[in-house]
């Protein structure tokens, strides 16, 4: 079989053929235009099994999730029995009927999932097996989708760079994955930085309904984290935000993880040691905003995004 070794749109010209003798004593070889196209697609087989049991792979359909809480989505009018909350009594419709009636409510049947990837120059940054920020983002993203799908709720997409560059509105079915997928196959790094003024503008005019959004981006350069939490601010007062990004296993608290053997390694430690704290400060200031900031080790983050997404779920958090 021929497998394919980098995904996206690959233009082929010649087809080149070898055929064995029929006592296999000799080989014919041969060439032939053959001007076609040939797409290749993320391959989420090794995501899937990564997760296991949280996307519940092999089984089909829609599945139930215990939740906490008693749902936001308004549902009807009904009169007031003992042991309701004072906040839930509607206080018009008690007025115009002369007897106390209160809201019923119920768990919201399909919410609106949006992952915000980011392939701007620093999405090009290699980890291990010299694999780009920008695939890991796509499968987990693509992994997300998956699951969004089979418990019910609706997934789309925002692609963005120096300008918002794809947008999938949020959609459900087969057939809606597949155009997520189209959008995602032939994404390649852009060479800009992001304008995240613009992202907050589009956001702000396309998404009128909370929604959970999925951002996953790099804080690499400290411009543009300072431009992030400047213009995120107004996007977390509308709707649900989890921030994700990648980070290098040296990235930890100062000797907490490795042995320091050599001088080489000393440094090594402390530079891991500063860059996690400025994570931590970004995590406590985009937290006093609303937006949870996780890091993940590449490997992850599939998984760590449908366990968010299954949290939010169960706690009712959108």
């Amino acid at each position: 079989p021929c497998v394919p070794t980098r995904r996206g749109k690959h233009q082929l010209s010649d087809c080149y053929i070898q055929i064995l003798s029929p006592f296999k004593l000799w080989a014919v070889r041969g060439q032939k235009p053959c001007v076609c196209e040939v797409r290749v697609y993320p391959d989420l087989a090794a995501e899937r099994r990564k997760t296991g049991s949280l996307l519940l792979r092999g089984v089909a359909g829609t599945h139930l999730l215990r939740q906490i809480g008693q749902g936001r989505e308004f549902e009807k009018l009904r009169e007031y029995v003992p042991g309701d909350s004072y906040s839930e009594i509607h206080w018009k419709a008690t007025a115009k009927r002369g007897r106390p009636i209160t809201k019923a409510f119920q768990v919201e049947k399909t919410q609106e999932v949006y992952l915000v990837l980011d392939n701007s120059r620093l999405s090009g940054r290699h980890f291990e097996e010299a694999t780009s920020a920008l695939e890991y983002f796509i499968s987990a993203g693509l992994l997300l989708g998956v699951a969004a799908q089979r418990y019910g709720d609706l997934f789309g997409l925002v692609v963005y760079g120096d300008r918002v560059e794809r947008f999938v509105r949020a959609g459900g079915g087969r057939q809606h994955f597949n155009a997520c997928r189209q959008a995602l196959y032939d994404l390649k790094t852009s060479p800009a930085s992001p304008d995240l003024q613009e992202l907050g503008s589009f956001i702000g005019g396309r998404l009128r309904r909370r929604a959970l959004l999925v951002f996953l981006t790099d804080f690499d350069d400290p411009v543009t984290t300072e431009s992030f939490v400047r213009n995120m601010e107004l996007v977390a007062r509308r709707h649900l935000v989890l921030v994700n990004t990648l980070k290098d296993h040296a990235v930890a608290r100062i000797f907490s993880q490795q042995t320091v053997d050599s001088p080489d390694s000393v440094y090594t430690a402390l530079a891991g040691h500063l860059e996690w704290q400025r994570m931590s400060e970004l995590q406590r200031t985009l937290r006093r905003m609303g937006v949870q900031m996780e890091l993940h080790p590449p490997e992850w983050l599939g998984g760590r995004l449908i366990s968010q997404y299954l949290n939010v779920k169960q706690r009712q958090l959108l």
